[in-house]
């Protein structure tokens, strides 16, 4: 209960300079304790009912509760900057790994903001493969959690389609924004994270999409040079050796590029060979993995990178990064952790119920997305605080770690006590010395 208290009461002191700052932040607190409760999805009907019936808030018409959610003056910015900072130990081995991906989530009905029909990759059979969807860009830290990787959401960007920009689908306030490319997006989010993070390199885990240098050069200008890039390699690419040094005599300028040796594919059938075995902590388990590396040139990236062709029973993959300094054990295991940030849409999607969302407006779309990934964040920065690992509540084969739905029980427990409320004030209640009020019934 009191580490929910310290991390709540960061985030409503947020709203303290501001007229009625004192109710609008007990609003604020108390909406994302709905939104992370194991009792109902994050709709904002069941919302307002979850605010009512378990934490009795006396709410004096619904009409102030949806114009609170759909409001345009929260302050996300310093929200988000204040939750960055409540983080324990974000670095992994003195650098910051940031997962960067986007995610499609289908709605129903034309008047949504930040819906168009996209294309699905990933659609099955049976289902369409241009959804009516909105497409968000985002980006969480991969961080070690409890002894299990985990994804806490730090940022995200609806993208629009140049098309639906042009026609003029898109309003903002009004006004039509500018067109941004996923990359544009995600270079847009990257300095206000390192900006939380002085002194901090960062390393940067996407799939092969975003793995090129329309994102890494860009980052470089913006995030640093201590900003690194960790992804998957094509099939088809290229690969150049280490260029020779630089004779004493020899005229003309030094060579950037060694000589060819051939693409991803026929390297692979190379260097099989010559694999080594790899003890690695791989998809929760301490697995063994053969791999083989090397330092080549890429002219796509126009930089050296460290190469890792990992051998499975019937196929391979090839992953680099810019990173010379990382270890093949580091290198699989930040990319095989990366999927988590597939399990962390999921969780926003599905366990908190976004994709539910019946949100219409602009604001109130953005405000919902906000509180959705806000409370994934808030839930695995308390799973972090706590000094005992949680328990599994249900058991599922080859699964023994802790479950995202197991911490959300623990903080309803907590939300629901008894003392929370002199610990977390009502709206609609006078502030006191709280603190020493909860300690004192506690003791008594």
């Amino acid at each position: 209960m009191v580490i929910l208290r310290n991390i709540l009461s960061a985030l409503q002191q947020e709203f303290n300079h501001r007229c009625k700052g004192d109710e609008r932040g007990a609003w604020f607190v108390y909406t994302l304790l709905a939104v992370i409760t194991h009792f109902t999805s994050s709709r904002s009907a069941n919302l307002l009912r979850c605010l009512q019936t378990l934490f009795r808030l006396s709410l004096s018409s619904q009409r102030r509760f949806y114009i609170f959610m759909a409001s345009s003056k929260l302050p996300w910015s310093r929200l988000w900057a204040t939750l960055w900072s409540l983080i324990p130990n974000p670095a992994t081995k003195g650098r910051l790994l940031l997962a960067l991906d986007d995610y499609i989530s289908p709605k129903t009905g034309k008047m949504i903001f930040g819906c168009a029909p996209f294309f699905d990759h990933a659609a099955k059979i049976n289902q369409s493969k241009y959804p009516w969807p909105q497409n968000i860009v985002s980006i969480g830290l991969l961080k070690m959690v409890k002894g299990r990787w985990a994804c806490l959401p730090l940022a995200f960007r609806f993208y629009h389609m140049k098309k639906t920009i042009a026609a003029k689908k898109v309003r903002i306030d009004g006004k039509t924004p500018p067109f941004q490319t996923k990359f544009e997006q995600a270079i847009e989010m990257l300095p206000e994270i390192a900006a939380a993070f002085p002194g901090t390199p960062l390393l940067i885990v996407t799939d092969s999409w975003f793995g090129n240098d329309g994102l890494f050069k860009p980052m470089r200008k913006t995030a640093g040079q201590h900003s690194h890039m960790l992804s998957r390699l094509r099939v088809n690419t290229t690969l150049f050796a280490l260029p020779p040094e630089h004779q004493k005599h020899q005229p003309g300028r030094s060579r950037k590029y060694g000589d060819k040796r051939g693409n991803a594919t026929t390297l692979a059938s190379e260097f099989h060979e010559r694999a080594t075995t790899y003890s690695i902590n791989l998809y929760g388990k301490q697995r063994d993995v053969l791999a083989f590396d090397n330092i080549m040139m890429l002219k796509t990236l126009k930089c050296a990178v460290r190469i890792v062709w990992v051998y499975r029973r019937s196929q391979w993959v090839a992953l680099f990064t810019t990173d010379l300094d990382l270890t093949v054990e580091q290198i699989i295991e930040y990319y095989g952790a990366r999927w988590k940030i597939e399990a962390g849409f999921k969780e926003i999607k599905q366990e908190i119920g976004s994709s539910k969302s019946k949100t219409r407006n602009c604001h109130a779309v953005t405000n919902h997305l906000n509180f959705c990934m806000m409370a994934a964040t808030i839930t695995w920065i308390y799973a972090d605080r706590l000094d005992k690992t949680p328990q599994r509540c249900y058991a599922v084969n080859n699964r023994s770690h802790f479950a995202f739905s197991d911490v959300r029980k623990l903080i309803t427990q907590a939300a629901l006590n008894k003392y929370f409320v002199s610990f977390c004030p009502k709206p609609d209640k006078p502030k006191h010395n709280s603190f020493i009020e909860a300690l004192l019934q506690m003791v008594a």
